[in-house]
């Protein structure tokens, strides 16, 4: 037959757009069980179904989002190709906050306000930016080659998507766990609305304390005091109070101390001047109040601080919310403070109070201050009508299930963050104070006050029968993530067809099998997901939960826009295509481990797969004139049961990894497999075969090459699928199919068994659907590894002589070997050949005894010596071993002063133990150049 061409070049970029449309053309990516997938096939095996944690409609995908759709992807191809009906559903989330945050920053720079435009204006306004970053991430996730279904495609404020967020909420209110109340809330005053706890960002900021007096109502004074230490409690007309936040106390209505401290219980029960407004406030008794802290008193504001709000509920303190929705101060404050902005409010309170005397000191601290998560405003404690959820007892069922093992986490470190959170969870705010998102289905009836909570839009009035003219909607709209809670099954169909069991996609894929997802967003969706779907389907929406790090710069600083130290996966893909990127990050995806990177460490992902293009290259480049024809198990020799040993040690470990998540063990798996074993031993070792043998022998070795080459693209496609599927099509499949039936054929009539060695696939479709290599036992001969790795050793040991003497590797030396005898080192007198085509040699000989000046290196019953011939001259050598010496000598030295001196004494121990390391491996090194020169 005629040789195969591959470019020469490896370039990803003719040929990864291609394949993508053609996989998604043909409907590659859909389960195998559609009536329209290209290998349709009844089966029933479990399905495996991942939902993506949809993107945001706000921007574009960075190297987060490459990692977590990387992961997704390698785990659906692999199951995919294991035979099971892999579904991966793609979609968008609206993103609530950040999608109008993006649409009015646009609107500002027009002179414009969301006001101006009115609502409908508005919401036209930001579809158009939703399709517009659509688009945009549509395409990056076909880059990077995701196998994701297309058809299936949902985005959370679709009509489906949004029949369900109603329906969850029509049906959480029906069952009490939905409540609408006047409570304090996280309140982000750019944003303009209401925040979930989860929601705060909290970080560490400059400060300062504020020490304030408030003087005792009535010219009453408190009495001088010895306390039980000794010290002196002096009393006195007035109290100091410290605050970071001295504006407040225009809303304060009470000070606080605890009921046990000596010091203030002639204070309770009396009233204090509260300063700046002419009120007199409540001194009460609490035991929320450290007495050890401070001077033992505190201000209470219950509408600007969730401690202070639990105090003013247990003794009926009257709540002043002193804030408007724009952060500033509003009509409940005097006169000349209202309409300021917090900061500004606080320089005037501080110096009308410096001015009246009541202003003791201001005191510099860091404190951690709450930041909205969208737009990094500071979050105000704000006291609003706000629509919640009853989390504790949705929390129980989804402990339950952990604690069942309806749910694993992988590592399994996540498990104790998971169980912390929901025993511990709060009521969660879901209403919020936007126009984009899904409109919180309420109406309020304006003749009559009913409150009407419908699935479906009311005529009219239950009560009074007002007709829809008389009902107003409420304003706000639901938490992004109340509809991203139900991605799982929502995206599924559900409620669709509820009364027949739902949609067959529900039925079929739900509960989905893996989620895959970064740790930052185990409180905001995990949790809430496995909660959702416990409540609404009675089932946990998936068994595995593999959380992965995050992506980070070399200086494992997070990466960001504002630090400058992003990448953009489409940039990588461009320079190094996505098959690089894919197998980089795998690679480096340790459980549990941040990822970091930079752009130069995605040529470890673009060399393999230069590699595995120019090994095929060289493969199907030997094609010409040969002839492929069937390999039965008596045609194989004893170096391809190696590597068909090999390769079996290779399938079973990727396949142990993917199925615990294990990326990294997996990559590194295929990386030690193809690129050591396959192609810098096996193939090299098949030289001879072309080289010395007979026509019908090098007709045996290319067909086994096949056989190798079409099982290896098939273990490694997972991990780089556009390079093994390009070389894939272009393999003789039809011949390779047809002579493994034949060669099949033959094992089965002889023995009546099946293959040892040969049996496998015969399939000739795209490589995305063939069937990733099966485990065979009969493959393991651990008689022939053995031989083998003696061989290994010493040709690596050979080669290590030739590096340590400074020998060119293009010159051929003479070796001569002593074997112990009836040991596995006596596989070297059969591999002669082998041995010295692998290691460069030009002559091999055997002997009892070392040769008189040579040189040796000594292995598992093996000495291999390397004899004085044409191009190595003893006295050149020997100049070269004492001139290493004295380097290592002199670095030795300077160890020994180092480890001698403070530093071993004030250095870390894991320091120091390297630097022992280092000087241990100095001294054995000049003993062995010693040992060389006496054998000179």
């Amino acid at each position: 037959m005629k040789g195969i061409e591959l470019e020469k070049a490896y370039n990803p970029q003719d040929f990864e757009d291609r394949l993508y449309e053609q996989w998604e053309k043909q409907g590659y990516f859909k389960p195998k069980t559609d009536a329209d997938s290209p290998v349709h096939e009844i089966t029933d095996k479990t399905p495996f179904t991942v939902v993506i944690p949809p993107p945001n409609v706000t921007g574009v995908l960075h190297m987060g989002h490459g990692l977590n759709n990387t992961l997704q992807d390698i785990v659906v191809r692999y199951h995919r190709m294991n035979g099971e009906p892999a579904l991966w559903v793609p979609g968008t989330d609206h993103a609530g906050i950040a999608t109008q945050n993006v649409v009015e920053r646009r609107l500002k720079k027009e002179g414009l306000s969301r006001r101006d435009l009115g609502r409908e204006k508005f919401l036209e306004r930001t579809w158009a930016v939703k399709d517009e970053h659509h688009a945009i991430i549509t395409r990056q996730l076909k880059k990077i080659g995701a196998s994701v279904d297309w058809n299936r495609e949902r985005f959370t404020m679709d009509e489906g998507l949004s029949k369900a967020v109603r329906d969850v909420f029509v049906t959480l209110f029906e069952r009490g766990l939905v409540y609408r109340g006047n409570y304090l809330v996280n309140w982000c005053t750019s944003c303009g609305t209401a925040l979930a706890d989860d929601e705060v960002d909290h970080s560490d900021v400059n400060g300062a304390m504020y020490h304030i007096y408030y003087e005792i109502d009535g010219g009453e004074s408190i009495p001088s005091i010895t306390l039980e230490d000794g010290t002196v409690f002096s009393g006195g007309n007035r109290i100091e109070i410290a605050t970071t936040r001295p504006e407040t106390l225009l809303g304060d209505t009470a000070v606080a101390v605890h009921p046990e401290d000596p010091r203030y219980k002639a204070l309770v029960g009396k009233k204090v001047k509260l300063p700046l407004t002419g009120k007199t406030i409540p001194v009460v008794a609490d035991t929320y109040v450290e007495r050890a802290f401070g001077t033992g008193i505190v201000k209470i504001t219950p509408a600007h601080d969730p401690n202070d709000w639990e105090v003013a509920k247990r003794h009926n303190l009257p709540v002043i919310n002193i804030l408007n929705p724009d952060g500033t101060l509003n009509e409940e404050v005097p006169e000349q403070y209202r309409n300021m902005k917090c900061s500004d409010a606080r320089k005037a309170v501080i110096a009308d109070l410096t001015e009246l005397g009541l202003f003791k000191e201001e005191e510099k601290i860091t404190h951690s201050v709450g930041h909205c998560y969208r737009c990094n405003t500071v979050v105000e404690p704000y006291l609003s009508d706000q629509w919640f959820v009853k989390m504790k007892p949705l929390a129980e069922k989804a402990l339950k299930a952990w604690k069942d093992g309806d749910i694993v986490f992988y590592p399994k470190k996540w498990e104790n963050t998971y169980s912390h959170w929901m025993e511990n969870i709060r009521d969660w705010c879901i209403s919020r104070q936007l126009w984009w998102g899904h409109r919180i289905p309420v109406w309020y009836c304006q003749s009559c006050g009913e409150m009407i909570v419908s699935r479906e839009d009311p005529e009219l009035c239950p009560k009074c029968k007002a007709f829809k003219d008389s009902l107003k909607q409420d304003p706000d709209v639901l938490d992004t993530w109340f509809s991203s809670w139900l991605w799982p099954f929502s995206t599924l169909g559900w409620p669709e067809n509820a009364e027949n069991g739902f949609t067959e996609d529900f039925k079929r894929f739900y509960p989905t099998s893996a989620l895959v997802t970064a740790y930052d967003i185990i409180f905001f969706w995990v949790s809430r997901m496995i909660m959702a779907g416990l409540e609404f389907t009675g089932k946990a929406p998936f068994k595995d939960i593999y959380i992965h790090g995050l992506v980070r710069d070399k200086q494992g600083k997070k990466m960001s826009k504002s630090l400058g130290n992003g990448l953009d996966p489409l940039e990588i893909t461009g320079e190094f295509g996505s098959d690089a990127m894919k197998f980089t990050l795998g690679f480096l995806c340790a459980q549990g481990q941040d990822i970091l990177v930079d752009k130069e460490s995605f040529k470890l992902g673009s060399r393999f797969a230069n590699k595995i293009w120019n090994a095929s290259r060289y493969l199907l480049g030997n094609l010409e004139g040969r002839n492929l024809i069937p390999i039965t198990d008596d045609d194989l020799t004893e170096l391809d049961v190696w590597i068909y040993s090999c390769l079996d040690r290779a399938s079973r470990n990727a396949r142990s990894a993917l199925e615990g998540y294990r990326y990294n063990e997996g990559a590194q798996a295929l990386y030690e497999y193809f690129w050591n074993d396959f192609c810098d031993w096996y193939v090299e070792a098949t030289k001879l075969s072309f080289r010395n043998g007979t026509e019908e022998e090098k007709d045996r070795a290319v067909s086994v090459l096949m056989n190798i080459l079409e099982e290896s693209l098939r273990l490694l496609h997972p991990y780089l699928p556009f390079v093994t599927e390009e070389i894939y099509q272009k393999l003789p499949l039809k011949e390779i199919a047809q002579n493994r039936a034949e060669a099949a054929s033959k094992n089965s009539c002889k023995n009546g068994n099946p293959s040892k060695i040969t049996s496998q696939s015969e399939y000739t479709g795209m490589l995305i659907a063939a069937p990733f290599p099966v485990p065979n036992n009969n493959r393991i001969d651990e008689t022939v590894s053995r031989r083998f790795s003696v061989l290994q050793e010493l040709i690596r040991s050979i080669r290590a002589l030739r590096a340590e003497c400074g020998i060119s590797p293009d010159l051929k030396i003479d070796i001569s070997l002593l074997l112990t005898p009836e040991s596995p080192s006596q596989v070297c007198r059969e591999k002669q050949d082998l041995i010295m085509l692998l290691s460069g040699v030009k002559k091999l000989t055997f002997t009892d005894a070392k040769p008189h000046g040579a040189i040796g290196t000594v292995g598992t019953g093996f000495e291999a010596f390397l004899l004085a011939s044409e191009g190595i001259d003893s006295a050149q050598l020997k100049a070269r071993f004492q001139k290493e010496i004295a380097n290592e000598t002199s670095f030795i030295q300077k160890v020994e002063a180092k480890l001698s001196g403070k530093f071993a004494e004030n250095a870390p121990a894991e320091v120091v133990e390297a630097e022992r390391e280092k000087l241990c491996t100095a001294q054995r090194r000049v003993e062995k150049l010693n040992s060389y020169i006496e054998n000179l």
